[in-house]
């Protein structure tokens, strides 16, 4: 998501901290991306998981075919340049997603990894912003935006939403080989005043809620 209002006025970016993005399977992206990974197919679902460049090396029909056979389909597409990602990522007003898509056979890491990863690469390891700044990209900056009241602040009459995290030992451990990978070093988390994930698992708690947009939200 990209918003921009020129002349003073309000510039606001939505970014996830990979050089990789993932959508449905199309061969116009996979000839253009150094290289693509199929994230599920129901077409040939055993090649999820899997680099495309073998699958049509294994098949040995054309790109085209080999897309055609895979579809409806989708993918991981290794297109973006990591400087750009960092500088996007460091700019005031970008937000912090993970735009995951959670009912992929084989997802993006990114549906796993990106809040560690961002508080943990980028914020702690590179230095890119402080730990709070990182906190707020991914928190208050992003309520405020799409006028969620009461969300993504800590204080008295709010919504309890909190992750309790070690900073020294947070780290993403989700790879595109193993997307599905717990992240080290959070605690717990809590949604809407109820532990949701404590030691390193689910509680089986769903206090979760759609969220509606504040009226009076900008």
């Amino acid at each position: 998501m990209i918003s921009e209002r020129r002349q003073g006025q309000r510039v606001s970016l939505d970014c996830y901290p990979y050089a990789a993005s993932s959508t449905i399977l199309m061969l116009d992206h996979v000839e253009t991306s150094a290289r693509t990974l199929v994230t599920w197919s129901r077409g040939m679902p055993e090649q999820a998981g899997r680099d495309m460049a073998d699958i049509v090396a294994e098949m040995g029909c054309s790109l085209a075919e080999a897309v055609a056979r895979l579809q409806p389909a989708g993918a991981v597409y290794f297109r973006m340049d990591e400087g750009d990602v960092q500088r996007i990522l460091a700019f005031d007003p970008t937000m912090i997603g993970s735009d995951g898509l959670p009912h992929d056979a084989f997802p993006h890491p990114r549906l796993w990894g990106t809040f560690p990863r961002v508080l943990g690469h980028y914020a702690r390891d590179l230095g890119l912003f402080s730990l709070e700044a990182a906190v707020h990209k991914m928190t208050g900056l992003s309520a405020a935006e799409f006028g969620f009241a009461d969300r993504g602040v800590l204080r008295t009459a709010a919504f309890a939403d909190l992750a309790l995290f070690d900073a020294a030992r947070i780290e993403d451990r989700a790879t595109f080989q193993e997307p599905t990978r717990p992240a080290a070093g959070i605690a717990a988390v809590i949604v809407n005043g109820s532990v949701v994930w404590k030691d390193g698992a689910a509680t089986g708690q769903r206090p979760g809620m759609v969220l509606r947009r504040n009226a009076h939200g900008t």
